[in-house]
């Protein structure tokens, strides 16, 4: 009787089912899937898969070699585990387990054994997602409480931040009237140069507001010098101007 004895024997003695396992484990890691009966894929999984955990541990160039050495001496074939260690590793490294697949694929004829496809599942690109990169880092199985989504991340919509000089550095502007000129476009001293003194009288004359005094005669020679950073000359020509036009 086989109380308590998870294994499967395959009905075979001890040293037998090891080197099949070592067969199978070697095909499986050089082809990426192979067909075998169900029984034997099942036990392949559970025997192959701590052996893809070890590529995992890269902590030292000793844990390397140490985990090299185990794997050889389970599968017993050099390019097997070449292949491992340079081609999979990559590949599963952000996966937590479950590396293979069991696809049932029926009953066999002659001797009606029930045949199953074992696979990698990082090399299958029809069910796979992509390739994993191995600098990611291992997805997490158990649930967590996640972050909270902002007010912008839940409209969708990205938050806009404009960054301006302060129009109110210019003779004649004030709070009121470089709101007026934001919501015109025009935020940075470059823009208010670039403008002529007629056009954004205009803007002033449009605006909802007892703004009809405002002289914007100087605004764009004061903005250019605000502009170049000749501070001091914006001061000197402020002094000679009042409400911006010029005494």
């Amino acid at each position: 009787m086989r109380h308590g004895n998870k294994n499967n024997s395959l009905s075979r003695t001890a040293s037998h089912r090891r080197a099949l396992m070592a067969n199978l484990g070697s095909q499986l890691i050089t082809y990426k899937r192979i067909v075998t009966t169900l029984a034997k894929a099942k036990a392949l999984r559970t025997y192959i898969e701590p052996i893809i955990t070890k590529t995992k541990h890269t902590d030292s160039k000793e844990t390397i070699m140490h985990n090299h050495r185990l794997v050889f001496s389970s599968l017993n074939d050099k390019l097997a585990v070449k292949e491992l260690f340079t081609n999979i590793a990559p590949k599963v490294a952000s996966r937590p387990g479950g590396y293979t697949r069991i696809i049932k694929l029926g009953i066999r004829p002659g001797d009606s054994a029930e045949m199953a496809m074992i696979e990698l599942v990082d090399f299958n690109e029809v069910y796979g997602k992509g390739i994993a990169s191995a600098t990611e880092p291992a997805k997490k199985t158990r649930r967590s409480g996640g972050k909270k989504k902002t007010a912008s991340e839940a409209t969708g919509k990205k938050a806009v931040t404009t960054t301006g000089d302060d129009l109110k550095l210019i003779e004649g502007i004030g709070p009121k009237v470089a709101e007026v000129l934001n919501t015109a476009g025009i935020h940075t001293f470059a823009d208010m140069a670039a403008a002529s003194g007629e056009r954004l009288k205009e803007i002033i004359d449009a605006a909802e507001g007892n703004f009809n005094a405002q002289d914007t005669t100087s605004w764009p020679q004061q903005a250019q010098l605000a502009a170049e950073g000749k501070m001091d000359d914006l001061k000197a020509l402020q002094d000679k101007l009042k409400g911006g036009r010029e005494a």
